[in-house]
């Protein structure tokens, strides 16, 4: 029995109840149920998206419908987890989708990609959205690139006198693992010229077998080993992968210089190091995993606790090669460090990046996401 001391009287106990009325009209109206802090989390029944912001096929889709079933098999409930394509606009499409569609319930997850993230994209979006409020689980890295040269071509690179190195490029805009010598160039002074519009890697690595080019980039482990195997061509560096904050070098590439590493302390203007850092974020970020902002702490915990125990399962280990033959796990604190990273990146930056391409002859298409 409550006091008469502290019962609410008159009009105090009208806005108690209209106050009580309110909430429970919110709950009705919106279909939420009250919950516990410390209530377990569980799917049971549930139908859980991944929604993925390209077309299917490509190799954001593919390593969507790999994690799907893990997803499913991992989560509290076992929920059914379900692909569904959301191509458009470099995937931005389906992120403002999340922010404007969905609510941040655990039942829709992203699998993205860096392009969603990069800010030469997302500031010219219709709709602008900070990555930094979505709640990251984990990512998947394929693999950083290795710069391979003609052994021959070597000796040219050092010296300014020689003919220049050519360097081979899928596209107008060399790809993130190719502007590793857009770097060596400008700040490391490699004696070196683009040759450009390759249409794709496999084009690119029969070039450089033939002697049209003297050097490029590939994280194709199987074109690495054939290239390297027949003593015609050498790896001069690799592109790290982030693990606990700091870039380290594929586990089957030992020995071999991370040029994020052979960079350090090399770049004195502060505008040029801001742009080095953004390469250095777009290059390591490849997929992610998000839910919507504001997503319940007991939700992401489960599913980061979902997804570690994915990246671990034994059948999961052993498909995961056949997208990529370096297919690896990224924390969820190193992807949202790598994509604060690019969200912290300053407009100049981007402009900044665009003059250095174009100053080496390369020009944005348009088309390099």
């Amino acid at each position: 029995m409550i006091p008469d001391s502290v019962k609410p009287k008159g009009s105090a106990m009208k806005a108690s109840v209209a106050s009580a009325l309110g909430i429970l009209s919110l709950v009705l109206a919106t279909g939420m149920t009250p919950a516990r802090a410390d209530e377990p989390v569980d799917f049971k029944g549930e139908t859980v998206t991944l929604l993925v912001g390209f077309a299917a096929g490509g190799g954001t889709d593919a390593t969507a419908r790999l994690m799907a079933p893990f997803f499913g098999k991992y989560l509290p409930g076992h929920p059914t987890v379900i692909v569904r394509n959301m191509p458009g606009a470099f995937g931005m499409t389906s992120l403002n989708y999340i922010l404007q569609q969905t609510k941040p319930d655990g039942l829709t997850l992203s699998l993205g990609a860096n392009s969603q993230v990069d800010p030469v994209n997302y500031r010219k979006a219709p709709i602008h959205y900070d990555p930094r409020d979505f709640v990251y689980i984990g990512g998947i890295g394929r693999g950083g690139s290795a710069l391979l040269a003609n052994e021959e071509a070597v000796p040219r690179l050092s010296d300014k006198k020689a003919a220049p190195v050519v360097m081979g490029s899928v596209g107008s805009w060399p790809r993130g693992g190719m502007q590793t010598t857009v770097w060596g160039i400008e700040f490391l002074g490699w004696n070196a010229r683009w040759v450009s519009g390759y249409q794709g890697n496999n084009d690119l690595i029969l070039a450089l077998d033939r002697g049209e080019v003297d050097m490029t980039s590939t994280s194709n482990k199987f074109q690495i080993d054939k290239l390297v195997a027949s003593g015609r061509f050498r790896i001069l560096y690799q592109n790290g992968s982030l693990e606990n904050g700091r870039f380290v070098g594929r586990p089957d590439l030992p020995g071999v210089p991370v040029f994020e590493e052979v960079m350090r302390d090399k770049i004195a203007d502060p505008l040029a190091e801001k742009a080095f850092q953004y390469w250095v974020a777009i290059t390591a970020t490849d997929k992610f995993l998000a839910l919507a902002p504001k997503t319940p702490a007991p939700i992401s915990a489960a599913y980061r606790t979902a997804f570690l125990s994915t990246v671990k399962d034994p059948e999961f280990v052993k498909l995961g090669p056949k997208l990529s033959e370096d297919f690896a796990a990224i924390s969820a604190e190193d992807i949202a460090r790598l994509i604060g990273t690019l969200a912290d990146t300053p407009d100049e930056v981007v402009t900044y990046m665009t003059q250095l391409l174009a100053k080496q002859g390369l020009e944005d298409d348009g088309k390099k996401r």
